[in-house]
């Protein structure tokens, strides 16, 4: 099982797929589980919003369902813990839990690497930081390259229901960590001006972390929902599948000798005492 895809806590009754048409789940503790599983500090607001820190607060992440807008996790690296951001990520509140866990669990990775691994711009003179590697996975699955647009290049999946953009050229670096004029910017629904949901990510944000959020999203396997729940899949595009029960293993050799023991005993033939003179009844024979 790919370790973004935590079915001890995330269950459900139908199988969704494409797996970028389910939306998220109901918690979002299996997404908060990596960093804290490092001994990354959590804290809450009045308001119920979670907030988990690196024990040298250089990355901080925000789980906000009373934000002020739809950006329920925003994710934060710095060079300097009272500096600027060097980069931004942000999953907003439709965004399938599976692919912030996955965001995550890289993260968690990275910083457990030290700070040339969480904060590794990406370089296009570097076989490791190429951006493209980012998009490479999406690539790999069958999406397909559009043509250039607008100084954006964009990618596709096979359905047309998910792609992922790039813009190029200069971007505005707070109004990457604030708005969805980022550099990276991945979504799922009908149109990328009105998703189901999206996530973006600024120009700094390291090629790897992106590498496994587009490893997730792209990965055949489905994912579990509850089909009440229908805020967590999209309803009309998505394609639900019942879980159906495992079926019970094939008997053995052994279950079989077993059983046919337990027949025979149950089922003992009739007998003539030894010693009796008494004469079985005959067998009644065909009419003629």
């Amino acid at each position: 099982m790919p370790p973004h895809d935590d079915l001890r806590t995330i269950g459900g009754d139908v199988h969704v797929s494409p797996r970028y048409l389910a939306a998220a789940t109901a918690t979002g503790d299996p997404a908060l589980a990596p960093l804290l599983d490092l001994g990354w500090d959590l804290e809450h607001d009045d308001l119920g919003n979670a907030y988990v820190h690196a024990p040298d607060r250089t990355v901080r992440l925000g789980y906000l369902p009373e934000g002020e807008d739809d950006g329920l996790w925003r994710i934060n690296a710095y060079r300097d813990a009272f500096g600027p951001p060097t980069w931004g990520v942000c999953f907003n509140d439709s965004c399938p839990t599976e692919f912030v866990r996955a965001f995550t669990t890289a993260l968690a990775e990275a910083y457990e690497q030290g700070s040339d691994a969480y904060l590794a711009a990406p370089d296009s003179r570097s076989t490791d930081r190429e951006p493209f590697l980012a998009a490479a996975p999406l690539i790999n699955r069958g999406w397909q390259l559009e043509r250039p647009s607008g100084g954006v290049l964009a990618i596709r999946s096979p359905d047309g229901l998910a792609g992922l953009e790039c813009t190029t050229g200069r971007l505005d670096p707070q109004a990457e960590l604030t708005t969805r004029d980022a550099r990276w910017q991945l979504w799922a629904g009908t149109s990328i001006d009105h998703p189901a949901w999206y996530a973006t990510a600024s120009s700094n944000t390291p090629v790897a972390l992106l590498r496994a959020v587009t490893e997730c999203v792209s990965d055949p396997a489905p994912l579990l929902r509850w089909r009440e729940e229908t805020y967590s899949y999209i309803q009309g595009l998505a394609r639900l599948t019942p879980v159906l029960p495992p079926h019970p293993p094939a008997p053995t050799p052994l279950d079989v000798q077993r059983a046919a023991s337990r027949h025979s005993a149950a089922l003992p033939a009739s007998s003539v005492p030894r010693w009796s003179t008494t004469s079985r009844p005959a067998l009644r024979g065909p009419r003629r």
